[in-house]
């Protein structure tokens, strides 16, 4: 499965991030033969200060960000995931939406961890989504989606790869700080080791947060990374490197404490 990630620094004008986001998707094409593009949390509008309006906006799920996305989904063939505050009749949610080939809205994740961690409370802007985990099927790969804050919580993981996945989509906006880079790296790879599967980790980058957008293999190998910057990383899936890590660390079939469906 060939993969690109977009890091992105977003603003807090929805209009200027979708002008952006057209121009630096701008240099993928259809000749890359891309199944999978994922784009980062709040794609669509930056978070902004602890006194931003996020339910002031928020978009539906046929509004222009999805519309958007789905246009270069179909111009690319390529599946697209990317984040969204959606608009609710109360607080929103902070949405991961999954567009096909075709430019159909295939599915969406609506975070279940909210980040009230840090001295952020981003229940007091957001609401959290069902628990539910949500895995989709991309060019024959079974993928789970999570969002940012969700990374921090094993058993998350662990329940979308009990649902079959063999890759997990995480896009992000892991807020920078003392040791938070050090943190994104080592549970990105932890989340990948112990459960054997790629993990695609689409950020945003700036000042603000982290950036470091990752693809980790199997082993827990970094395939690509990007800096702070804006950037696109690309890679090339292989779910045999998946089972081939399986049988030779079949952790997953050995475990003898497993959690309730």
């Amino acid at each position: 499965m060939r993969v690109a990630l977009l890091q992105l620094i977003s603003a807090t004008d929805s209009a200027t991030n979708r002008a952006d986001i057209r121009s630096r998707i701008a240099a993928l094409s259809p000749a890359d033969e891309l199944d999978l593009v994922v784009l980062p949390e709040a794609s669509m509008h930056d978070f902004g200060s602890s006194d931003h309006d996020l339910a002031a906006v928020a978009e539906p799920l046929d509004g222009p960000f999805v519309q958007l996305l789905a246009e270069e989904a179909r111009r690319l063939g390529a599946t697209v995931v990317a984040g969204m505050f959606e608009r609710t009749d109360g607080l929103p949610f902070n949405t991961l939406v999954v567009m096909g080939p075709d430019g159909a809205l295939r599915q969406t994740y609506r975070k279940i961890h909210l980040y009230d961690s840090f001295g952020y409370k981003e229940s007091d802007r957001l609401r959290a989504g069902d628990i539910s985990p949500v895995v989709i099927d991309i060019a024959g790969t079974s993928v789970g989606l999570m969002t940012c804050y969700d990374l921090r919580f094993p058993e998350h993981a662990r329940a979308l790869v009990d649902a079959g996945a063999q890759a997990i989509v995480i896009p992000a906006a892991w807020v920078a700080g003392d040791l938070k880079l050090d943190h994104w790296r080592t549970l990105l790879a932890a989340r990948a080791i112990e459960n054997t599967v790629y993990v695609l980790a689409a950020a945003q980058g700036g000042e603000r947060y982290t950036g470091h957008s990752l693809v980790v293999d199997p082993w827990g190998s970094i395939v690509g990374e990007a800096d702070s910057t804006p950037q696109i990383i690309r890679a090339t899936l292989d779910p045999e490197l998946v089972a081939r890590a399986r049988e030779i660390n079949p952790s997953l079939a050995n475990r003898r404490i497993r959690t309730s469906s």
